[in-house]
């Protein structure tokens, strides 16, 4: 009886010993491949919930006047929104995932129909569900987005970003004026020192 204890003893415990060296092996290349995996998905989790939940989403659409732009749309802190032009508005397509939605955070609402406007048209505002799961924000059809680098209300350092983003009026049409050029030359300065805080 104490002999057989004995052997069952040590047969668990060899076999306890064998899967962990199986799984120490088994763990070290599907560690490599489960990382490269999530090297893709982190970001694009991280671009879009983290970003979502602290800087993007809002409950509401409202408008400021922003030197050399005019009148654009803003949410509801007031941080500047952006449309993208490899979106489309009819109908609406998102292309802005992973990396891009970690420096072009979309504006999400955690409430579709509870999405207030002031200054715009309540009308044209809409959602679209995003990849993630989330719900972005669109108007006239074309999602919204913020621009990681703007770190105040009213800063419009996106405009005219790689000549595709572009601040948007209350009718959702984008702003091409030519001040985007003067306003991308200080975000290069100020772009550097915020950049440093990212």
């Amino acid at each position: 009886m104490v002999a057989i204890r004995h052997v069952t003893g040590y047969a668990a415990t060899g076999a306890a010993v064998l899967a962990l060296t199986l799984a120490g092996c088994g763990g070290g290349g599907g560690g490599s491949g489960s990382s490269s995996s999530s090297g893709t998905s982190t970001p694009q989790n991280s671009g879009s919930t983290q970003k979502a939940t602290t800087g993007s989403a809002t409950s509401m659409l409202t408008t400021a006047n922003v030197a050399k732009l005019g009148t654009v749309v803003t949410d509801g802190k007031g941080y500047v929104l952006y449309r993208f032009d490899a979106d489309s508005a009819n109908p609406t397509k998102v292309t802005c995932y992973s990396t891009c939605a970690a420096l072009w955070p979309a504006a999400t609402t955690t409430s579709p129909g509870s999405v207030t406007t002031k200054g715009i048209d309540k009308s044209l505002v809409s959602t679209v569900k995003r990849n993630d799961g989330s719900t972005q924000i669109t108007l006239a059809g074309w999602p919204l987005y913020r621009y990681a680098k703007d770190d105040e209300p009213k800063e419009p350092y996106g405009q005219g970003v790689d000549g595709t983003w572009w601040a948007v009026t209350p009718s959702g049409a984008k702003i091409t004026t030519p001040a985007s050029a003067s306003s991308s030359s200080s975000p290069a300065t100020t772009g550097t020192g915020s950049g440093s805080g990212y």
